[in-house]
C-alpha cells in the first residue's frame, strides 16, 4: 500500500554533508494539517481542509492522509449521519474503510492471510463501496470516489472488466491523473491477475498519451520494478540489465522527471525515487544519478520498501552510493 499512500515517518540521517529525509505528508503542509485534524477527531477542520481543496486541485492526497489515520472509523459515521446529503463525509468514510480493510488483510501474501482476516477485509471494503457509490451519485463530476473504488475493487476482486470501467470513470474526470493511473497499473500487474505485457503496454501508452513533462512516465519505471520483483533475484537482474529495459527507462525519464517542463509538487519526489531505483538496478549510472539529484536527499517510502521494508532510507543510501550520486 505504500505506493497508494506515499506518506512516511519523519526521519533524518546524515551522510557527510547531506541530510537524507524520509518524506512526510508528500512535503505538503495542507496534508499535515488535515492529518493532524483527523488524529484530533476534529471533523470541522477536516471538512474545512477538504473544502479548501476542490476536486480540480486533486483531493485524493488529502483523503488518503485522513483514511490512513487510525481512529477515524470511531467518529466519521456520526458526520455521515449528520450530513446525509453531503458527499464529503461519505468520501472520508469510504477512504477510511478502504484503508482499514487493507489493514485487516495486512501486506502478507494471500496464502499467509487467514480466512477470518479475509472476511473482515471484504466486509470493510463492501461498506466502503456503499459510501463511495453514494458519494459518486451525489457529486457525479467528482474524481475521488472512483479513485478509491479502484482500490476497493482490487481487494474485492471485481474482475478485469469492472476494474477497467472504474478506471475509465476516473480517467474521464481527470485524463492524466497520476494516482488513478498508478492504481490501474497495479490492477494489470501479474500479481493481481494481469500480465507483464499488459502492464508495460498500459504504462507506456499512458505516458505517451499525456503531455511531455507529465509524471505519468513514472508508470514505466514502476512497471520495470514490478517485473524485477516478480522474477526474483537472478532472472530479475538479467531482465533489468537488458538494453530494452534501459532504453525504456531513458525515454520515460526524459519525458517526465528530467523534462524541462516537468510537473513538480505532490508525487514529484516519489517519481524521481522510482526512476533512481529502476535505473540503478538497470546499471544506468548516469540516469540513476540524475534521478537522485532531481529530488536531492528526499527519500520516499515507495519504492525503497521493496528493497528494505525496515529501512527505506538505508536502501536509498546504498543505491545512491552505488551510482556515485
Amino acid at each position: 500500500m505504500a505506493l497508494l499512500r506515499g506518506a512516511g515517518l519523519s526521519l533524518k540521517r546524515w551522510v557527510g554533508r547531506n541530510a537524507e529525509r524520509l518524506e512526510r505528508d508528500y512535503g505538503d503542509p495542507a496534508v499535515t494539517r488535515i492529518r493532524e485534524a483527523a488524529q484530533a477527531a476534529d471533523w470541522a477542520q477536516v471538512r474545512e481542509g477538504l473544502a479548501a481543496h476542490p476536486e480540480s486541485e486533486d483531493r485524493t492526497w488529502l483523503l488518503w492522509a485522513v483514511g490512513d489515520t487510525a481512529g477515524v472509523e470511531r467518529w466519521i459515521q456520526d458526520a455521515v449521519a449528520a450530513e446525509p446529503d453531503s458527499a464529503l463525509p461519505l468520501l472520508v468514510a469510504g477512504a477510511r474503510w478502504v484503508r482499514w480493510g487493507w489493514e485487516a488483510r495486512t501486506g502478507a501474501l494471500a496464502k499467509h492471510v487467514s480466512r477470518e482476516q479475509f472476511e473482515v477485509f471484504h466486509e470493510r471494503l463492501r461498506q466502503a463501496e456503499t459510501w463511495l457509490y453514494r458519494a459518486a451519485e451525489l457529486e457525479p463530476s467528482w474524481l475521488s470516489p472512483w479513485h478509491f473504488l479502484q482500490v476497493s475493487g482490487r481487494g474485492l476482486e471485481v474482475g478485469p472488466v469492472l476494474a477497467r470501467r472504474r478506471f475509465e470513470a476516473a480517467a474521464r474526470r481527470a485524463p492524466h491523473h497520476l494516482r488513478v493511473h498508478q492504481q490501474h497499473l497495479q490492477q494489470v500487474c501479474e500479481k493481481w491477475g494481469g500480465s507483464h505485457e499488459e502492464m508495460h503496454s498500459f504504462a507506456r501508452s499512458s505516458m505517451l498519451a499525456a503531455p511531455e513533462g507529465s509524471l505519468l512516465g513514472q508508470l514505466v519505471a514502476i512497471a520495470h520494478i514490478e517485473q524485477w520483483l516478480r522474477l526474483g533475484e537472478g532472472p530479475g537482474r538479467q531482465y533489468m540489465r537488458r538494453e530494452e529495459t534501459a532504453a525504456s527507462l531513458r525515454e520515460a525519464a526524459e519525458r517526465s522527471v528530467l523534462h524541462p517542463g516537468a510537473e513538480r509538487g505532490r508525487g514529484w519526489a516519489q517519481a524521481c525515487n522510482s526512476f533512481a531505483l529502476a535505473a540503478s538496478l538497470a546499471g544506468e549510472t548516469q540516469l540513476a544519478r540524475r534521478s537522485f539529484e532531481a529530488a536531492p536527499d528526499t527519500v520516499t517510502e515507495f519504492p525503497w520498501q521493496y528493497v528494505n521494508s525496515a529501512d527505506p532510507v538505508l536502501a536509498y543510501r546504498r543505491h545512491r552510493s552505488s551510482v556515485g550520486a
